[in-house]
């Protein structure tokens, strides 16, 4: 019964040090998050900004742009998967890479071949575990990310897009990448991020404009086409940026979810170990008050 209390005690301590460790995580990535949630509601004004000046150039302007213009012949695509650096958030990952594969085999099943750019180091592990090629990867900055990570990553997507498909260049490109909806769900989302796909909307103008308002007409200088060239890169990098602050949001509230879950698994643990050890420890007594009695009985009866 000793050796057997022992151990209950050593469980108990060892996960009261488990909890320790994830409650200190669990508040760190609780304090990140504002900062992540800050950084996403920060980058937006400028995003929807870009968009809305692509989506005129091309809605309002007959320029066949090759970054605009959907190929007749798709022979290989790209596929950007966003993952994290570190681990310890529950299903983030793995439902980003579940994505991409099934992107993959969609792809694959429309006979196009497949080309992987990935930001992170679990990707980057995937593939190495699994022996399969990519065409490059970005480590390090996850967490935090940096715009001239996110312009790094636009310009090799671009190139590759722009550089002939004889050549290993690619004729089309989609992103994977966890976005933040609250702290409780991070949605993986699949985009195609080139060609460029312009959707004319039939939806009425919003209740708060009125008879009166006149929308504008477009002018482009020095014409359409130098004014894409200059606006799409940047809607590219905008794109890139705003997945790589999505994901990083996503990751923290996902590392929070999972240290609150690791927390009150320990609690659970140290409540039932709790439990078996005062179980134990008043066996132990009862075997002990058993034997002492015993042996009074034999000493009485030896009188």
């Amino acid at each position: 019964m000793g050796a057997q209390l022992r151990v209950y005690r050593q469980k108990i301590k060892s996960a009261q040090t488990t909890k320790k460790i994830t409650r200190a995580m669990e508040l760190i990535s609780a304090s990140r998050i504002q900062k992540a949630q800050a950084r996403v509601a920060a980058s937006e004004p400028y995003s929807t900004a870009i968009t809305r000046a692509v989506s005129a150039v091309a809605s309002y302007s007959n320029v066949a742009h090759v970054l605009t213009t959907e190929p007749e012949r798709i022979d290989r695509a790209a596929i950007v998967i966003f993952t994290s650096d570190r681990g310890l958030a529950g299903a983030f990952n793995s439902q980003v890479l579940r994505e991409a594969e099934e992107l993959t085999e969609l792809l694959k099943s429309q006979g196009k071949s497949v080309e992987y750019f990935l930001v992170g180091r679990k990707s980057v592990g995937y593939f190495n575990f699994r022996h399969r090629a990519f065409e490059r990867s970005w480590i390090g900055g996850t967490d935090n990310p940096d715009f001239d990570t996110a312009k790094e990553i636009a310009d090799a997507v671009l190139e590759a897009f722009l550089r002939d498909a004889s050549d290993g260049g690619v004729d089309e490109i989609h992103i994977v990448y966890n976005r933040f909806v609250s702290r409780i769900t991070q949605v993986p989302v699949v985009t195609r991020l080139l060609p460029l796909e312009v959707v004319e909307s039939d939806e009425a103008p919003p209740a708060s404009s009125t008879k009166h308002e006149v929308f504008p007409l477009y002018e482009f200088e020095p014409d359409a086409e130098t004014v894409l060239d200059g606006l799409l890169p940047v809607y590219i990098e905008s794109r890139i940026y705003n997945a790589m602050l999505q994901s990083s949001a996503a990751k923290h509230a996902a590392t929070q979810k999972a240290m609150k879950s690791a927390s009150d698994n320990a609690d659970k643990l140290i409540t039932d170990y709790t439990r078996l050890a005062n179980n134990a420890r008043q066996s132990e007594i009862t075997q002990q008050i058993s034997e002492i009695v015993g042996g009074a009985d034999a000493l009485s009866s030896a009188k």
